[in-house]
């Protein structure tokens, strides 16, 4: 054997302070990841829920593939949007992106 059992064993019982010890970076570590990393990503995830939720007819809206187009009926889960004169095509509300108020501008338009 390359060690003896001697060695392996240290005769003192652990102790739970030297548990604490150990475990203490690892909560704080986290509890950073949480209020760097988590929270805000939640955040940002409800205002993006509530901003999808919010659309009406008229809003600019753009797609998760980049369509940009105006709202022009709304159900509980689809968005009919017309991307070009006379040319509408059916979206879940789960696809977009962002919303934007009917009164802001297009680019280039």
């Amino acid at each position: 054997m390359f060690a003896s059992p001697a060695y392996a064993a240290t005769g003192a019982a652990p102790s739970g302070a030297g548990f604490f010890v150990q475990i203490l970076p690892l909560v704080l570590i986290f509890v950073i990841f949480y209020f760097l990393l988590i929270r805000p990503q939640q955040r940002r995830m409800k205002q993006h829920q509530a901003m999808i939720q919010a659309v009406k007819k008229n809003d600019v809206v753009v797609t998760g593939g980049g369509l940009i187009g105006k709202a022009t009926k709304v159900d509980e889960n689809e968005v009919e949007v017309e991307i070009a004169p006379n040319v509408r095509v059916r979206v879940l509300k789960s696809t977009l992106s962002d919303v934007r108020p009917h009164g802001a501008k297009p680019a280039n338009d």
